[in-house]
């Protein structure tokens, strides 16, 4: 046995000396966690994605050498903080922010690499987040996006998101994004 299998086996070794030691060291929250006492909900809000103006929400970071060129703006990063709100309307009740990152990542459509944090900041879910992480190819409908953790209520949450373009003015550059998130959280 050469160098490489005696290192893979002291890194077994040390992992599962380090999972034994977790499980010895769980609190009363993570030992109730993998009991599977899990709630599902559901949760449907809009996002106000303002790509314009002087209060645009959106904001490119960084380009690659084809962006200028490419028919899907392939290589172009953006960061973003957009409004959540209860209804498609502006001024509906507020309920959080979208934060995060996008990406144009496919040469052939248009379709984001996305990593978006939904911020709530106001009732039974304020100070939560949820994470959602993976491709949308923004052309399509009822597009799905998996739910792959938060923090606060939605601590180990999982589940899935449907989004849909709600509306778009191009005269003002201001798109209105439709969310339904399917989570199941430990409570």
């Amino acid at each position: 046995m050469g160098n490489v299998g005696v290192i893979l086996i002291i890194l077994s070794l040390i992992i599962a000396m380090t999972s034994v030691d977790a499980k010895s060291e769980m609190s009363k929250q993570e030992k109730t966690w993998f009991r599977g006492k899990e709630k599902l909900i559901k949760l449907h809000f809009y996002v106000q994605d303002e790509l314009s103006g002087p209060n645009k929400t959106v904001w490119e970071v960084s380009r690659s050498n084809i962006t200028s060129i490419s028919p899907t703006s392939f290589g172009q990063v953006q960061v973003l903080d957009d409004l959540i709100t209860a209804g498609p309307e502006k001024n509906s009740t507020k309920l959080g922010r979208a934060q995060g990152l996008i990406t144009f990542a496919d040469l052939n459509e248009s379709a984001l690499a996305m990593n978006i944090n939904f911020v709530f900041s106001t009732g039974k879910y304020n100070g939560s987040t949820l994470c959602v992480l993976g491709r949308n190819p923004i052309s399509e409908m009822d597009r799905e996006l998996p739910i792959v953790g938060g923090t606060g209520v939605f601590r180990m949450a999982r589940g899935y998101s449907i989004s849909n373009t709600y509306s778009f003015d191009t005269v003002k550059d201001y798109g209105v994004l439709e969310y339904t998130v399917y989570v199941a959280y430990v409570k």
